[in-house]
Formats: C-alpha cells, sequence, structure tokens
C-alpha cells in the first residue's frame, strides 16, 4: 500500500509540474504577441494630438463708395476754408452777408467754393471763389421775385447766430473739415444754420442743423454714402 500510493504521489508530482510549465510557456507567448503588437494585446496608447492652430484672417475694410471717394480727392486739394471763401464773397459785394457756400469741383476738376450771399434787402448774389487762391470772381445776382426777397430779408433778421458761430457749435461736437454751410429753414419753419462737417478717417459727411438764435443743434445725420 505504502508503495503504490509514493507511486500515484510521484505521478501527481510529474503532471503538476507538466501544468505549470504549460502555462508558464503560454504566458511568454502572449507576452510575445503584446510586444509586437499582435495577437491581441492592448493596443498602446495614442499620442495627444497637436494642438490646432487658428488661422486669422486680416481684416480689411470695406471699400470707399463714390461720394467717399469724391469727399476724399476734393477736400484735401482745397487750400481756402469756407470762412476764407465766405469774406471774400462778401468783400465782393458790398453790404453783404453769408447765406450759403459749399465745396465743388468746377472746370477740369479744380475745388471752388460756390457762395451766395445778401444784403439787408434780401438782393442774392452767387459768388464763385477759387478754393486754391480764394480769389472770388465777379458776383452774378441771383433770380427773384419780390417774396423770395422777403423772405430772405426776413431770414436774415431772425438770424442771430453767425454762421461762423454756428460752424464752431457743429465742430464742437465732430471734429472734421466743414464742406458747406447755409442758412435754411427746417420743417418747423425754424431759421437754421445747415453745416456739413467731413470726417478725414473714413470720409463721412454729417450734416448739424444748428439753431440760428441760440446754437443748439436740432438734428445731427451722417451720410455713409
Amino acid at each position: 500500500m505504502n508503495t503504490y500510493r509514493m507511486g500515484r504521489n510521484a505521478q501527481r508530482t510529474r503532471a503538476t509540474a507538466a501544468l505549470v510549465a504549460l502555462l508558464t510557456a503560454s504566458a511568454v507567448l502572449v507576452g510575445c504577441g503584446d510586444d509586437n503588437d499582435k495577437g491581441g494585446g492592448t493596443s498602446a496608447t495614442p499620442k495627444p494630438s497637436a494642438t490646432p492652430t487658428t488661422s486669422t484672417t486680416p481684416t480689411t475694410s470695406a471699400p470707399l463708395t463714390e461720394d467717399q471717394r469724391s469727399r476724399k480727392a476734393l477736400i484735401p486739394a482745397a487750400k481756402t476754408s469756407y470762412d476764407q471763401a465766405l469774406k471774400a464773397a462778401t468783400a465782393a459785394v458790398e453790404g453783404s452777408k453769408p447765406v450759403a457756400v459749399e465745396l465743388k469741383r468746377g472746370a477740369g476738376g479744380k475745388p471752388e467754393w460756390h457762395a451766395k450771399v445778401a444784403t439787408e434787402d434780401g438782393t442774392a448774389s452767387s459768388v464763385r471763389v477759387d478754393a486754391v487762391s480764394g480769389k472770388a470772381d465777379r458776383p452774378r445776382a441771383e433770380d427773384e421775385d419780390g417774396d423770395d426777397k422777403k423772405k430772405l430779408a426776413d431770414r436774415l433778421r431772425r438770424a442771430t447766430v453767425t454762421a461762423q458761430q454756428a460752424v464752431a457749435t457743429a465742430t464742437g461736437k465732430k471734429s472734421g473739415t466743414v464742406s458747406a454751410v447755409e442758412l435754411d429753414d427746417n420743417d418747423q419753419k425754424k431759421e437754421i444754420w445747415s453745416v456739413d462737417v467731413v470726417t478725414k478717417n473714413d470720409w463721412n459727411k454729417t450734416t448739424f442743423d444748428v439753431d440760428a438764435t441760440d446754437r443748439k443743434i436740432l438734428r445731427e445725420h451722417v451720410d455713409r454714402d
């Protein structure tokens, strides 16, 4: 009995050793498969992708409109200011006061001021002033009837604010170059000075309606055309 048991124990020992050897060999094969990225092993952790770079498109300014291009070409070419043009125009007509002045392009593209002045009785004259030299041409009497003269005379009488004072009010609100000034009345039949101010950073025109009696700004409109 003892001999039989010892034989059975020896057989069990050999079987156990063989099983351990088989399991060890299998583990080695699995490990090799992992190293070569074969045999179903865990795949390597992927490398993080590079941080994407965001491209910045350069900002381009909007193209100028036809009116803006015209102002950009005309205003720097004028060497005579609006007030110098009004002074030359009123000097050309004795006893006259300013009514309007506007910078325009004359023959050959030369800048010139088109001014309107009137005497106390409302008699109006047109005077063209060279915007480079400041020289006034011969004044021309405007075609007007008795009602027109009376209306203009009354407007001049009620306007206690001068063109220069109205411009100072407008440019105090927005700095720029004055391209036009006109004595007029608004929808409420109130006397106003209409003042156009052009800003050179964008060549827009802002029109201010300035009360011709107390210098208050009654309206402000930006023309971006």
